[in-house]
């Protein structure tokens, strides 16, 4: 380096004894102080929901070079030398690292959301809108689910916030329906809904809790239609429908009526008087 690429480094006037021992001691300091940091901010995430050890890691590096750098820079100015370029290098360096890593910091800031408020956890069953399954594990990017037919799906945790999310498990239970379709005139309406009610209610994996009630939809001369509906474990719903299904049609076949039994889609919510 020539004379003139030095006066241009350096500020005017003479470097002392003091000024290089100052800017050797502040850029040591620097680099001590970064392996402080480095390790207070990896201990920090390691307690911090939803951090996976990777993401920690990366985080406690970039806190460790910026610490460095400001040692750095600090020394650096002991010996005259200009703090602006750094400043300038630290800001784009910032622009850069934000634009980067923007949807990886929103889906971060989502999972510390979605583990602050608890609106799922793992083993829900959840509807994403798109995708439902049980949820296997919460992370700093996503919400890692399992679907019935075996599929694994990332779910970013900004799409959860930003889209509805319906937790099936979170009451600890789910309500499902049969509809059944009986030949008009062998029993009356009322008295079919309670050998319907009455077998539903008899079926391994039907709630005790919240009671089964059959509902008359539909009257014609040739048949009756009702919608048995029950309540049974979030994640046993297929098993226990088909429980329910199967034991229907042997109730109606003992009572010699002639009937259609169908699993259904669910009917509109009840309302708040209706709920168990």
């Amino acid at each position: 380096m020539d004379g003139s690429a030095l006066s241009d480094f350096f500020a005017s006037g003479d470097i002392t004894g003091w000024d290089l021992l100052l800017a050797a001691l502040f850029g040591v300091a620097g680099w001590v102080v970064s392996i402080f940091v480095k390790r207070g901010v990896t201990a920090l995430l390691a307690r911090t929901p939803g951090v996976s050890p990777a993401v920690g890691l990366l985080i406690a590096r970039i806190a460790k070079y910026i610490v460095i750098l400001l040692g750095v820079g600090i020394g650096l100015s002991f010996l005259g030398a200009s703090v602006q370029p750094f400043i300038a290098i630290a800001i784009i360096v910032g622009v850069i690292l934000v634009l980067a890593m923007r949807g990886v910091a929103d889906n971060f800031a989502a999972g510390v959301i979605l583990q602050s408020r608890h609106p799922l956890k793992p083993g829900d069953e959840i509807d994403t809108g798109d995708y439902v399954g049980t949820v296997l594990e919460l992370n700093g990017r996503s919400v890692v689910l399992r679907t019935a037919d075996g599929r694994t799906i990332h779910v970013p945790n900004g799409q959860l916030l930003q889209e509805p999310l319906v937790n099936h498990s979170q009451a600890g239970a789910r309500r499902s329906e049969v509809e059944v379709r009986v030949e008009a005139g062998r029993l009356d309406p009322g008295a079919l809904g309670e050998l319907l009610t009455a077998t539903v209610a008899g079926v391994d994996g039907v709630h005790s809790r919240e009671a089964a009630h059959t509902l008359i939809v539909g009257i014609s001369p040739q048949r009756i239609t009702t919608r048995v509906q029950y309540w049974h474990h979030p994640l046993h719903g297929v098993a226990v429908t088909s429980a329910v299904v199967l034991a229907l049609a042997a109730a109606c076949e003992e009572n010699t009526l002639t009937a259609s039994v169908t699993s259904a889609v669910p009917s509109p919510p009840l309302t708040t008087a209706e709920l168990p």
